[in-house]
């Protein structure tokens, strides 16, 4: 019996949808998957660079 419990990241379908066509920066991505696999790079970054609220309380 597996008693961990998965954590799933769903598809980002809006994120997916509202790509901007043109843009000098960003590129388009039309591969779901590639999409995916940056948009979870990209999100784990971002959470990796928050700071946390908690620091020196205890």
């Amino acid at each position: 019996m597996n008693n961990r419990k998965q954590i799933q990241v769903k598809f980002p379908l809006w994120e997916y949808l509202n790509q901007p066509l043109i843009h000098p920066y960003q590129k388009l991505i039309l591969n779901p998957r590639q999409f995916a696999l940056v948009y979870r790079v990209e999100f784990l970054n971002k959470c990796l660079a928050k700071e946390c609220d908690a620091k020196g309380h205890y």
